[in-house]
């Protein structure tokens, strides 16, 4: 190997066919099906024919070791789970740009002091069981491992036992006023409120019971994803939409619970690695901008823990989570390069 091109573009056409829908291109990689295990068994295979020690965590990430298993190793990499019918860029190419990277390392003879590892976390997208970053949120502690286990995926089936039936909550049992009424309400509610707080806030998740075309609906439950650039923001426009939601419920008739399943504070990455990063890629011809990005990542949860940062490959779609995202694979070449520029100097 010579070059990070064919590197990248051969891993990337072997890893881009898996888990990947047919008739509408996009990816259904749900952690703990079939189609996340052909993905572990390829990276694991990958880590291991460039003599990486590969290891599988207790919350089921996945790590493989460049060097001695010891403190202060260098972890890079991302994750290989997607979004219902999502793009083949999020998470992948992190995961595929850091085998590559290592590629161009060992091509260059580069033998690294401390110890790089690949990342491959689990559940970053929340697709299957409705916590993004869980398995990073497992490793910093953020979730509590019993809340963990009962998490359950559309069927019913709970992370521990993914064998156990789906049923039905007797909660919400009783007198079928539709609760789709009071739901959609508050869906505008939340749009408008989030428009008056300079803010983004929507259901992105709905399941409807017993989903039915004739049948009117005895359950609706609903995931609301809320953003800002501050905390208090998020927490305004949350309470807002909460308060709709009880107003509507109660003008409807229908019970309303809710839950915080997950919160993810305001992130500010490490301003020294960042600088460090910066002046590496400058040394090396990169002309890299510092970004914000209100996305949540693996990267934003480590960052509580351990000094983190973010390389960034250009979207010229301006789309995620979806089959349109892309990148030019000179762009993902070009990342290649970027990070093994940054893994060379912290690394050396």
């Amino acid at each position: 190997m010579t070059s990070a091109g064919p590197t990248f573009a051969g891993l990337w056409r072997e890893l881009e066919r898996i888990g990947r829908d047919p008739h509408t291109g996009g990816y259904r990689r749900y952690s703990w099906t079939p189609a996340d295990t052909a993905c572990r068994t390829w990276f694991t295979g990958q880590a291991e024919r460039r003599g990486l020690a590969v290891e599988t965590d207790n919350n089921g990430n996945l790590w493989a070791w460049w060097g001695p298993k010891k403190p202060g190793a260098i972890v890079t990499g991302s994750h290989l789970d997607s979004v219902p019918n999502g793009g083949a860029f999020d998470g992948p190419l992190g995961v595929v740009s850091a085998l590559a990277a290592v590629d161009l390392l060992k091509d260059r003879s580069f033998s690294p002091e401390r110890s790089v590892v690949l990342a491959a976390l689990t559940e970053e997208e929340g697709a299957r069981f409705g916590v993004p970053c869980l398995g990073s949120r497992l490793l910093t502690g953020a979730v509590d491992p019993n809340a963990a286990r009962v998490l359950t995926d559309d069927a019913g089936t709970t992370l521990a036992d993914a064998m156990v039936a789906a049923g039905h909550d007797p909660g919400f049992l009783g007198p079928r006023d539709d609760p789709m009424l009071p739901y959609a309400a508050t869906a505008l509610a939340a749009r408008q409120a989030a428009e008056q707080n300079a803010a983004v806030a929507t259901f992105g998740k709905v399941i409807v019971e017993p989903n039915g075309t004739n049948a009117v609906p005895s359950v609706v439950r609903a995931w609301l994803d809320a953003r800002a650039a501050d905390e208090a923001t998020v927490g305004e426009t949350v309470t807002t939409v909460r308060s709709a939601a009880e107003r509507f419920c109660e003008q409807y008739g229908v019970t309303l619970s809710v839950r915080q399943e997950s919160f993810t504070p305001l992130v500010r990455f490490d301003a020294a690695l960042r600088d460090r990063i910066a002046g590496t890629l400058a040394a090396a011809g990169f002309s890299a901008p510092v970004l914000p990005t209100g996305a949540g990542h693996d990267a934003g949860v480590l960052a509580a823990r351990v000094p983190t940062a973010m390389l960034f490959v250009r979207n010229p779609s301006g789309i995620s989570h979806s089959p349109a995202e892309h990148a030019d694979l000179a762009d993902c070449e070009a990342g290649v390069r970027a990070l093994a520029a940054v893994l060379e100097d912290l690394a050396g």
